[in-house]
Parts: structure tokens; C-alpha cells; sequence
């Protein structure tokens, strides 16, 4: 409910609407249109618009809590899928390594290939990450 009050608080649609009523509204208190006035100071109109400005950045902060969480989700979904990447080319890379190796072919850059084939732990690389934003 909050997310597509807020959708349509930010979208073209509401400010007609706003401009419509805010307009008749304006323009009835003035006596344009003919009318009895019934808000000749605009405090109605302003109290009005106070409080629909309260709940809407209710509502927005509201649908800025679920982005959020919905946002937390996918780089959560984002880091299982690295890392099960990092651990299958790993796993590919010792696999190469040792077909070239029964193939008797010389292989470049020994001490990077070391480092690239050895496993990745998932808790060291998030403390390593934790620190780094210390």
C-alpha cells in the first residue's frame, strides 16, 4: 500500500491533481469562482497541506525501508553468487593446472597461479572487508 501511494505522490498524475484542487480550492476562497468562501485566511488549506506532507514522507520513508532491505537481499544474492563463481574457477584453474602439468607443457608465472588456485574463505574475505571500512 505505502509503495504505490508513493508511486503515484511522485508521479505526473498527482500533481494535476494537486494543481486542480489546490486551484479550485484558491480560487473558490478568493471568490473567483462565485462561491462562499469557506477558508478566507487558508488555514484549512494550509493545515491540509501540512499533514498530507506528513504522511507522505511517512509513505516514503516507508517504501525507502523496503528498497533498502530489497537492495540488502540482492547484494546478498550477489556475494553467493561471487563467490561460488571465485570457487568454481578456482576449482578450473587447478584442473588446467594439473592437465598441463601431466601434458608436460611449462606453465608461465608459477607463484600466480599459486595464489589465484588457492581456496577462497568466505569468512576471511568478509572480516578482510569489515576491517577495510574501518
Amino acid at each position: 500500500m505505502a509503495l504505490s501511494i508513493t508511486s503515484f505522490a511522485g508521479s505526473m498524475a498527482s500533481i494535476y491533481v494537486h494543481i486542480v484542487f489546490f486551484g479550485i480550492w484558491v480560487l473558490w476562497n478568493l471568490g473567483y469562482l462565485k462561491l462562499e468562501p469557506f477558508d478566507p485566511t487558508f488555514i484549512i488549506l494550509a493545515t491540509y497541506a501540512g499533514i498530507e506532507a506528513i504522511f507522505l514522507t511517512t509513505f516514503v520513508l516507508i517504501g525507502q525501508r523496503h528498497l533498502n532491505e530489497q537492495s540488502a537481499k540482492w547484494a546478498d544474492l550477489d556475494l553467493q553468487v561471487s563467490l561460488l563463481s571465485e570457487y568454481e574457477i578456482t576449482a578450473v584453474l587447478n584442473v588446467v593446472t594439473a592437465i598441463a602439468k601431466k601434458m608436460e607443457i611449462e606453465i608461465a608465472d608459477h607463484k600466480e597461479l599459486e595464489e589465484l588456485s588457492k581456496k577462497i574463505h568466505p569468512n576471511k574475505v568478509l572480516d578482510t572487508m569489515e576491517k577495510a571500512s574501518e
